[in-house]
């Protein structure tokens, strides 16, 4: 438990200190710095690090797929070639590793989701914040996500139960438009057996479609999330 609290407010100093390092430079400059930021990522055998001896995450090396490809592998990302699909659109690149029990969000319909993630900045190679811990075991981040005519929306439950750790790193009950993307191709449900876990996914998410420090201070992240009916 320590140990997560302590990352978290390393990443919260690191994101202060990100901002001194910016001062100066234009919004150009940064956002070339984030693209090549991006495209070294996919290109390295990639690893989330709990410390400095335990592997949270490995990322390995990433293959991109295009829109129509994935539309032609029913909406899949092939896990084992660790393939990412790349939404032209936003610069969202998704990798869905299980989509879940259930159904989709269907249209004029609102869910509360429970969210358990890792946030990992990718300019700074550090891990950021995760709510993968006992700590925040009885807090888990709570989507109230809707579906209006395909559209997607949400925001954080913030309360007794559902003042998660995104909410307490920004303050925003904003959810990021990036972690919107993946419930149009997931089902949102409760876990009912093993051989069908819940939906679970893993973003790369520039800063335009992420949480606003990662858009005041121009900087892309990445994300393991698993979305479970509440």
């Amino acid at each position: 438990m320590r140990n997560k609290i302590a990352a978290l407010c390393a990443g919260l100093l690191l994101m202060a200190g990100l901002g001194s390092c910016n001062d100066g430079e234009t919004y150009a400059e940064q956002k070339e710095k984030e693209r090549n930021a991006i495209a070294a990522f996919l290109g390295r055998d990639a690893v989330v690090m709990e410390s400095e001896t335990d592997t949270l995450i490995h990322i390995g090396k990433i293959n991109v797929i295009s829109e129509s490809q994935f539309y032609q592998q029913d909406s899949t990302t092939n896990v084992e070639k660790n393939e990412y699909v790349l939404f032209n659109s936003t610069g969202v690149y998704m990798q869905i590793i299980s989509k879940g029990p259930g159904e989709k969000l269907k249209p004029g319909e609102t869910k509360r989701v429970y969210c358990r993630f890792t946030e990992y900045n990718i300019m700074a190679d550090s891990l950021q914040i995760t709510n993968n811990s006992f700590f925040w075991d009885p807090r888990p981040d709570i989507i109230e996500a809707s579906n209006t005519s395909g559209t997607i929306s949400g925001s954080f439950v913030t309360g007794p139960t559902g003042w998660g750790a995104m909410y307490t790193a920004y303050s925003d009950k904003s959810v990021p438009a990036g972690w919107l993307v993946p419930f149009t191709y997931i089902n949102i449900g409760r876990q009912v057996s093993t051989e069908q876990p819940i939906a679970k996914v893993r973003l790369i998410v520039p800063h335009s479609q992420g949480q606003k420090d990662a858009s005041s201070r121009v900087y892309p992240c990445f994300y393991e999330i698993s979305y479970q009916e509440e």
